[in-house]
């Protein structure tokens, strides 16, 4: 068996469900694309993205003695459509690599391993990612054969669709590299004509600051209030665009545990959401990605979902958020009112849950909301 065959069984047996070697260089069209996307301001709050973009164009700048880049992929393929909810206006719908535990803690744990029975068997010394570090983890895949990048930006596999974590092992052992895999798109544009928000500006093209999935998770303050509306009840992340893939009716359900959803997160009420404590928070998200947008970014998407649901009986719900400590809770509050409640209802709800020397303060949140 050679070294190649023998990681990939090593990769199996740590539980990915595919393997692929690459060198640690990217192709020229990945480098200028990252330079144009960070040139554009695509990348919106996400400065870690440029304060170390050599890194991340150069994969051998992070690690001076690395030779190879091992390519490891492990299926999360949910069990019913992603976006099945969105009509359900009471309930939160949460992106699907979200509902089960953090990958980031599940992959890096099987890298590790793995890395360990590569050094017992074959040696070398070894570096371990998992959407960390200056990576540029899907044009690696691309390189090592684990399927395309698709016209969303993200990896497509003929195998899994749109469904495929990543993480590498930076190794100092020489391996021969797999063929790169080919694009098989065609003309399809689904995922290009499905964004809510129109965030794509041309095949592998993404303004990150439109997208719903940066908006929910990495924005961190208030969202532009020309989004809002076609956010509708997504809370945390959106699959819109992997949902509507082709090339997912070959994915089967992932058979991985830590990624099935858990029961409290796949269809949860706003009206309970919305009411969480930090504590509270905490609990429900342990050991989720989710946790890591903390309660009150989590709480704004929440009121965004609940000003969009049309359901006037949530004014009572979230009235007394108007006194909320969080200046990011408060205005995401307020737009939630103005969108349930007609201006003297509000103007009722004011008198009642704010103290008149707040009302300067609450305008400008009105206007920033």
């Amino acid at each position: 068996m050679d070294v190649k065959q023998r990681i990939r069984v090593l990769a199996h047996e740590a539980g990915f469900d595919v393997t692929g070697f690459a060198k640690p260089e990217l192709p020229e069209q990945a480098r200028v694309g990252l330079a144009q996307f960070l040139a554009l301001g695509h990348h919106g709050e996400m400065g870690w993205m440029e304060s170390r973009s050599e890194m991340r164009a150069s994969p051998a700048l992070i690690w001076p003695d690395v030779k190879s880049v091992i390519v490891l992929g492990q299926n999360y393929s949910p069990a019913s459509n992603p976006m099945a909810l969105l009509n359900q206006k009471d309930t939160g719908v949460i992106s699907a690599y979200a509902q089960g535990d953090d990958y980031h803690d599940v992959i890096k744990k099987k890298l590790k391993a793995l890395a360990h029975a590569i050094a017992r068997e074959l040696g070398g010394d070894a570096r371990v990612y998992v959407d960390t570090a200056p990576v540029m983890e899907k044009p690696l895949a691309e390189q090592a054969g684990l399927g395309w990048q698709g016209k969303h930006t993200c990896i497509v596999s003929r195998e899994y669709g749109s469904w495929l974590f990543l993480g590498e092992i930076f190794t100092s052992l020489d391996i021969p590299p797999d063929a790169p895999a080919t694009e098989s798109c065609g003309t399809c544009t689904r995922c290009l004509d499905i964004c809510p928000t129109q965030a794509f500006t041309g095949a592998r093209q993404l303004d990150a600051r439109k997208c719903i999935s940066y908006l929910t998770i990495e924005h961190k303050s208030h969202i532009p209030q020309e989004f809002r509306k076609a956010i509708g009840n997504r809370i945390y992340g959106c699959d819109d665009c992997l949902a509507v893939c082709p090339w997912n009716k070959f994915a089967q359900t992932s058979n991985e545990s830590a990624y099935h959803p858990r029961e409290a997160l796949k269809a949860p009420l706003l009206a309970e959401l919305v009411q969480l404590d930090d504590a509270a928070f905490r609990e429900l998200f342990r050991k989720s990605p989710v946790k890591r947008i903390g309660r009150d970014r989590f709480v704004r998407n929440v009121l965004i979902a609940i000003g969009n649901s049309g359901d006037s009986a949530m004014i009572n719900t979230i009235s007394s958020l108007l006194n909320d400590p969080s200046p990011l809770v408060r205005g995401a509050c307020i737009w939630a009112l103005s969108q349930l409640a007609n201006a003297l209802e509000y103007a009722k709800i004011r008198d009642i849950h704010l103290p008149l020397e707040t009302d300067a303060e609450i305008i400008n949140e009105w206007k920033a909301a």
